[in-house]
Parts: C-alpha cells; structure tokens; sequence
C-alpha cells in the first residue's frame, strides 16, 4: 500500500465557502478534493489529510498563532507518519493576505523552503524520500465581508502558478496548476465550492498517478 500526504491549507481541510467567518463548515469525505482523490486512486493507496485553515509556506500568523508557518506543520507530519510515497504541497492562499506583506517571490521561496525540508537527510531518514506533487492554488478573489484582509490578493496569487512552475522544475517535482481546472467561489472568494472539489479530486488522482 502507498502513503500520500495531503498537505496544505483550509482548501485541502475541505472548508466550504462562508459569508459569515463566525460560522465555519468542513466538507465531507464525500466532497473534499483528497478524499475524493483517495477513493478515484483504490484501495492499494491510503491517504493522510494534513489540511490546516490560515497555514501559510512560512510566516507566523501574528493573529492566528506561530504555528500557522508551514515549515513547522510539515516537519511534525513527516515526523509522524513514518513512510510516505508521494506528498501533495498547495499553499499560498493565505500568503497573500495583506498585512504579511508577501511577494509572489517570497511566497515561492517559502516553497522552496517546504521543498528543503521534504529532501533533508533528517526527514528523509524518518519518511523517506517521497516523490512531490507541488499545486499552485486557484487565485484568490477580493469579494465579500473578508475582502479587506485580501487587499491586492488577487493580483499575487495570480502570478504564483508561473512562480511555482519554476520551483517544481528546479527541484524535480511534478507541478500542478489547480486554477487550470477549479476556482474559489465567485461571492466568498477564497474558499472552494463542492463542485470544485470534486472536480479536482478527479484531476489529483491523475497527477498522483502519475508520479508512479
């Protein structure tokens, strides 16, 4: 049987589109993309969800909390699940909210940083040396009651695939673009709509196929 970890943020949790940030809900297995992905890949591969809401590449949340770096998240999933085959990376989403003060560049080079930590020897001698499916995430759309905190979001995110495309082939790992195939939901624009989940699920199981 083949490990994936699934490793990312609300949008790889499975957190549903909400007008109202008080009031939050999760997908179920029946929707989010990974599970989705998990049930299209069979029974030989079993899946780790590792999505975390606000994880950004690399930059401790002033407001949601130090942990929110991604870097700290990855170290403590390789850590704890032993041997993996493939991990799946999409962040960034959150990267671009405008009180971190992030660049595109910024942005890869904390993905570059999750790609450091995937290939040390450390964690390569704890989950071996899985092959990685690095996602740019969907650009961000700047609508509804949070769009303030998303100031000049949609411009950065835009620019992240092309960013992104360059890291994956500088590393040797396999790229995806998620905007090519899926979008946040037009009036809450950052989260992503159950029918985008599904959809995607259907194009990861192909690409972490295909990494095989």
């Amino acid at each position: 049987m083949k490990t994936w970890l699934a490793f990312g943020d609300s949008n790889t949790h499975g957190t549903a589109p909400h007008a109202d940030p008080s009031v939050i809900e999760r997908f179920g297995p029946d929707i989010r993309w990974p599970a989705v992905a998990a049930a299209r890949l069979g029974p030989d591969w079993h899946l780790v969800e590792e999505g975390l809401p606000g994880r950004t590449t690399s930059i401790p949340d002033p407001l949601m909390g130090a942990h929110m770096d991604g870097r700290t998240g990855l170290k403590i999933a390789l850590m704890t699940h032993g041997q993996i085959d493939a991990i799946s990376i999409m962040l960034g989403t959150n990267d671009v909210k405008v009180r971190f003060g992030a660049t595109p560049q910024t942005i890869a080079a904390g993905i570059a940083g999750l790609l450091d930590i995937v290939r040390s020897p450390e964690m390569v001698a704890r989950s071996g040396n899985p092959k990685v499916l690095l996602i740019a995430p969907p650009p961000v759309r700047e609508v509804g009651v949070r769009a303030p905190e998303w100031l000049g979001a949609t411009e950065k995110s835009a620019a992240l695939p092309a960013a992104y495309a360059r890291i994956a082939a500088a590393y040797g790992a396999a790229f995806l673009d998620a905007g090519a195939h899926v979008a946040v939901a037009a009036d809450e624009g950052i989260h992503w709509p159950a029918d985008a989940h599904r959809a995607f699920g259907a194009v990861a199981a192909d690409a972490i196929a295909g990494l095989f």
